[in-house]
């Protein structure tokens, strides 16, 4: 369910100047967030993440697991990194790293991205591909980024970040075995409060539209007919990035959602007011 998993890679925003600042290249700054995750209201697991942006260029490092009784059960548990570029209102990924384990089994990513294009790929071990996974192609490498900077959403210059111009975006992902599309639409607004954080949030309907290497099945067409996805998206200070705050997403046992404790640093709480 690759909208869930990217949910608990979610980041958070720069610990530099108010967010709601005026347009602008990201000044060098650094930023952390914790997330909790939850099903039907039970808490299920925990996000840390960690970032740096240095001009135009970002690095993320996030850890997640799963926690009380799902973690006593899957043992699940996972960590990511991305590095690259922003260009315009898309990230430019150089490089993205991932493993994972879920008690049984552990699996680690490696890919390299230069222009948009995944240019190497190494999976350990590899990925058995079932008779009805759909044929991925080198084609499908290309005008991609990684599941990780597609967390960060530049909007374009002048324009007001909780708005439509954060949410109408279509994204395109490649994690190194499948390629998807996630599909954002603006609904509107909210105002949020927690550690860290208190403003304005974009809420967007999310949807997911598998494109290839995923299995053609049942769980692939129950997530593209989803309509109960959404991701609320908040400023992330000094820069023109917003970055998901929640995200929430019906499954066949209930609503996952998962959403910041703190957001935007270990000190100060920012108000953010629409400008």
């Amino acid at each position: 369910m690759h909208c869930v998993s990217a949910a608990i890679l979610s980041v958070s925003a720069l610990l530099i100047a108010v967010p709601h600042a005026q347009a602008q290249t990201p000044a060098a700054g650094t930023w952390e967030a914790r997330y909790g995750v939850s099903l039907i209201g039970l808490p299920i697991g925990t996000a840390n993440v960690t970032a740096a942006i240095d001009n135009a260029r970002y690095r993320i490092e996030v850890q997640a697991r799963l926690t009380g009784l799902a973690g006593m059960v899957s043992g699940g548990k996972g960590a990511g990194s991305a590095s690259g570029a922003l260009n315009g209102t898309r990230t430019a990924s150089s490089g993205y790293a991932a493993s994972g384990s879920n008690g049984r089994e552990s699996r680690t990513v490696r890919m390299a991205v230069s222009a948009g294009n995944a240019t190497g790929v190494e999976i350990v071990p590899p990925v058995i591909k079932k008779p009805d996974a759909i044929p991925l192609t080198e084609a499908h490498k290309r005008g991609i980024t990684d599941p990780v900077s597609a967390l960060l959403m530049p909007v374009e210059a002048g324009q007001d970040p909780i708005s439509a111009a954060a949410c109408d975006r279509q994204i395109q992902i490649f994690d190194g075995n499948a390629r998807y599309d996630i599909a954002l639409s603006f609904a509107g607004t909210r105002t949020v409060k927690t550690k860290g954080y208190e403003g304005p949030v974009a809420v967007c309907k999310a949807r997911y539209i598998p494109i290839a290497g995923h299995r053609d099945g049942k769980a692939a067409r129950d997530m593209a007919e989803n309509r109960d996805i959404e991701a609320w998206l908040a400023p992330v200070a000094g820069s023109r990035l917003v970055v998901p705050y929640r995200i929430a997403v019906r499954s066949e046992i209930g609503m996952v959602v998962i959403e910041a404790s703190s957001f935007g640093g270990p000190t100060a709480t920012v108000r953010a007011e629409r400008r």
